[in-house]
């Protein structure tokens, strides 16, 4: 590996530079909070899995983790930008992943980066949605069987818009963190579909957690 805990081709000095941008761009737009940031391990493979209802929290995730981390990222912003953007998400250890598609490329870079010790985040559900977790895909439970790795669960709430389409002035955004688990996840598919249920079901549980909480501060 190019960098320790990243990718092949990742440069490590671009990598910790992104995350410290990505940590304080955001800051004039939005008022965030993060609760738990330190139960994330700080050493050996995690699989951190998270909602996601915007384009906003993969840059929260990548600034705010205490460790690096590559992040399963569509294919599409690869190809953004003549090109340039995915020299430079490539630079900085995110990996490319085909949404719709079985692609085992992006899983076995993913899971060279957690036999190394590294952190690798995805978001189950797949796309973009409303952050509820309704359902999810199986390459979390995938890596986890894979690498044995532990599963910090990651709930966001706050970066979508109003159904109105009018975003309030810097609106309040919190990040929970969970506690970290290791699961077990049998084999073959039966053992993928009960680990991506369970994995579903932790995050999900999370961020009822966030919501029940937002709700009770007024947020």
């Amino acid at each position: 590996m190019s960098a320790a805990g990243l990718p092949e081709g990742a440069r490590g000095g671009l990598h910790d530079a992104g995350r410290v941008f990505a940590r304080y761009h955001l800051r004039s737009a939005f008022r965030i909070r993060v609760h738990g940031r330190e139960r994330m391990p700080a050493t050996g493979p995690v699989v951190v899995i998270a909602n996601h209802s915007s384009y906003i929290e993969p840059q929260l995730l990548f600034g705010m983790l205490p460790r690096r981390s590559a992040f399963l990222v569509k294919e599409e912003l690869f190809h953004a930008v003549g090109g340039w953007a995915g020299r430079f998400l490539t630079a900085i250890g995110q990996i490319p992943v085909k949404r719709g598609e079985v692609d085992r490329k992006p899983l076995m870079t993913a899971s060279s980066v957690l036999k190394a010790g590294g952190v690798v985040g995805i978001f189950p559900e797949g796309t973009r949605g409303d952050g509820d977790v309704g359902a999810a895909e199986r390459g979390a439970a995938w890596l986890v069987r894979a690498s044995g790795a532990t599963v910090l669960p990651i709930a966001t709430r706050g970066t979508l818009k109003p159904a109105d389409g009018r975003r309030r002035w810097r609106p309040r955004v919190d990040i929970l963190v969970g506690e970290p688990f290791t699961p077990g996840i049998g084999k073959g598919r039966t053992g993928l579909d009960e680990g991506t249920e369970h994995l579903r079901g932790e995050l999900a549980a999370l961020v009822k957690t966030l919501d029940e909480w937002r709700a009770e501060h007024g947020f």
